[in-house]
């Protein structure tokens, strides 16, 4: 019967209700459009970055990543002890080493990756981002693949010949020329002006250690999700060795992640906190208005405990159909962009400087939805509890005389 009486009361106003409702609606819709919008920002950033960058975890002997020094390589044979976790998809064994780049016409310190192509394409999506020329599978002796930023810095094209300059293994300065196979083009134009790539064999060559060495071994997961659990397992067994994950490898991608949801949770609370006094502002006037009829009801016996669930009850229920109806509509939308996305590309220089895809594809879960929705619920029940407290301060006697 409350539920009744408490849904008839709603609409005994129906102007005052639509208009509260529509507040509500496009305040939530706001919240899930910009909660799924910053979520899914950083979830394409974190993709990247995983995905194209650093790789699920790396392997390194102790101490390189404080002196990454030439010498300090392992046999690329481990990579058979570590492939034995079932977990891992694919291992990728890279020498590394610190040098210069140039051209005829200027220079650029960029990190050099003696990479296996074959072996690259299982940990990395970078063969993917090749906009000219190919991955290594051109028929020259030394190629190189560079990003777009760095060849436009250096003014070099396809087939150009660029000259690496490094310190070998006993710390003297050599260097070789290259050719340009291929240039890709990520959406972190710093990550791009900053690595090359070459073949593993040939700068195991110049560098004066054997093919079989490498720095580090970068690994694959097919749960990304995992990289921590099997990080540890890995640093168990394996001694003077550091298994690194991806966390630990670009932390500013996991505080990203971590400041991305507090940031929609804040973002989401703040904008019920503002629906919460138009709420609380409404429910009060509508006490107001009823004076004389509480204080009737309370006179034919109604008990105040029953006052108070009908007014809290009709605060729920109308703040329950705007939040709901903005949650479904932002669900709408946020559907049908996450396949068209978000042209941002009027700022994709800045973006990309950052590391940020211009077109962005809101994501959300259902967690998120949930959580929004139980937020929700919880303010009108609190936006309900003062005007219900002024319901039953009323005194029958005064309240019935009340025109």
């Amino acid at each position: 019967m409350l539920f009744k009486i408490a849904w008839r009361n709603i609409w005994r106003s129906p102007v005052r209700s639509w208009i509260i409702i529509s507040a509500l609606t496009v305040g939530m819709f706001a919240g899930i459009f910009s909660a799924t919008f910053i979520n899914g920002w950083m979830m394409q950033r974190l993709h990247d970055g995983v995905e194209t960058e650093t790789g699920h975890l790396q392997i390194f002997r102790d101490g390189y990543r404080k002196h990454p020094e030439v010498s300090v390589s392992f046999n690329s044979e481990l990579a058979t002890v570590v492939s034995e976790n079932p977990l891992i998809k694919g291992i990728s064994p890279r020498i590394m080493v610190q040098g210069m780049a140039a051209s005829t016409e200027t220079a650029r310190g960029v990190k050099i990756n003696g990479i296996d192509p074959d072996a690259e394409k299982a940990v990395l999506n970078l063969h993917e981002k090749i906009i000219e020329g190919d991955w290594f599978e051109s028929p020259y002796k030394r190629p190189i693949v560079i990003g777009q930023k760095l060849a436009g810095q250096l003014q070099l094209k396809l087939k150009s010949r660029i000259i690496l300059r490094f310190q070998d293994v006993d710390g003297n300065i050599t260097g070789g020329a290259f050719r340009v196979a291929g240039i890709f083009k990520t959406n972190n134009t710093a990550f791009d002006e900053a690595n090359v790539w070459v073949k593993k064999e040939n700068l195991a060559s110049l560098l004066g250690v054997s093919a079989d060495k490498c720095h580090s071994l970068v690994v694959r997961l097919s749960d990304a999700d995992k990289a921590m659990v099997v990080a540890r397992e890995l640093q168990s067994e394996l001694t003077g060795m550091e298994v690194v994950p991806w966390k630990e490898l670009s932390p500013e991608l996991g505080y990203m992640t971590e400041l991305g949801n507090t940031y929609l949770y804040l973002f989401v609370i703040i904008i019920l906190l503002a629906l919460g006094f138009g709420i609380i502002n409404t429910m009060l006037m509508v006490v107001l208005e009823r004076v004389r009829e509480i204080g009737m009801l309370m006179s034919v016996g109604m008990s105040r405990r029953r006052i108070f669930l009908m007014i809290v009850l009709e605060t729920v229920m109308l703040s329950s159909a705007g939040g709901m109806s903005g949650i479904l509509l932002g669900m709408i939308a946020v559907w049908r962009l996450s396949y068209t996305g978000i042209d941002l590309s009027v700022w994709s220089t800045g973006l990309t400087e950052m590391g940020f895809d211009p077109i962005i594809y809101p994501e959300w879960d259902v967690a998120l939805v949930l959580n929004i929705a139980l937020l929700v619920v919880i303010t009108g029940i609190l936006a309900s509890l003062y005007p219900a407290w002024k319901a039953l301060k009323l005194k029958p006697s005064e309240a019935v005389r009340t025109i």
